[in-house]
């Protein structure tokens, strides 16, 4: 079954244009011109993605995200930023409310599908990591306990493209994008980590350096769990290792 996307965006040409996009690679979109009809639309159609601007007549894109988190219906499907450049500053606010990533205008037919299927992905194995079965849930809580407590500040970098992994990292408290950086200076968003979080274990898996860049959204702590303990801790114990695999499937 197709995914559902809407798009929540006042300006008819992108609205349309990423409506067409999004289609011809098989998704099935809903649109709506205002922040009101977009919260209508969101609880009528409860699709698996929102994109929404932030600038629109009748109702903004952060009320549109407040009123959607006030519902339970709502509150968890994935919400991207769409945002003009002069209002970048502005993200934080976003970020802080909830959001789960931003396309900067005008981006390209890549960067939005790239950053769909990034958190659609990311959105599908997010509960791995919680553990709804009691003993893969301890599995995580004691493999968090082999790493180390870091408190990192606002907007640090925590890795470069192509560094040697040396650890994995969990979120006890902020956010963290992953991004690739062109040399023309744009930066695409790969993925938006939360607390709770574990990041920068692919490559691990892959036995490759970094493909991608991480810095901190915010203040934040995260646990950095050293290479040889994680690789060892999940050799030991399957079900672990297999809730990895699952996110990097």
């Amino acid at each position: 079954m197709s995914k559902k996307i809407l798009i929540i965006e006042d300006n008819d040409d992108i609205r349309e244009s990423t409506a067409e996009i999004l289609e011809l690679a098989g998704y099935e979109t809903f649109t709506a011109d205002n922040g009101k009809i977009g919260v209508e639309q969101a609880t009528k159609h409860h699709p698996d993605l929102i994109l929404c601007d932030i600038m629109m007549p009748e109702l903004d894109g952060y009320g549109v995200l407040y009123l959607l988190h006030k519902n339970p219906q709502t509150a968890t499907i994935p919400f991207i930023f769409i945002t003009a450049k002069s209002e970048r500053a502005d993200m934080r606010k976003g970020m802080e409310m909830g959001a789960d990533d931003y396309l900067t205008k005008p981006f390209d037919d890549i960067e939005l599908l790239n950053a769909i299927e990034g958190r659609l992905k990311k959105n599908k194995t997010s509960g791995n990591f919680n553990g709804n079965e009691v003993d893969t849930k301890s599995l995580f809580v004691e493999l968090v306990k082999k790493g180390k407590s870091r408190v990192l500040a606002n907007k640090q970098i925590i890795y470069v493209e192509e560094d040697e992994p040396t650890h994995v990292y969990y979120i006890k408290k902020g956010q963290v994008k992953t991004y690739k950086r062109f040399k023309d200076g744009r930066e695409l968003s790969s993925a938006l980590y939360h607390a709770g979080d574990f990041f920068g274990y692919e490559s691990l898996f892959t036995e490759s350096d970094y493909e991608d860049n991480a810095a901190t959204l915010a203040d934040c702590e995260l646990v950095l769990i050293p290479k040889a303990d994680f690789t060892d801790y999940l050799y030991q114990h399957q079900p672990l290792s297999a809730a990895f695999i699952r996110l990097l499937s």
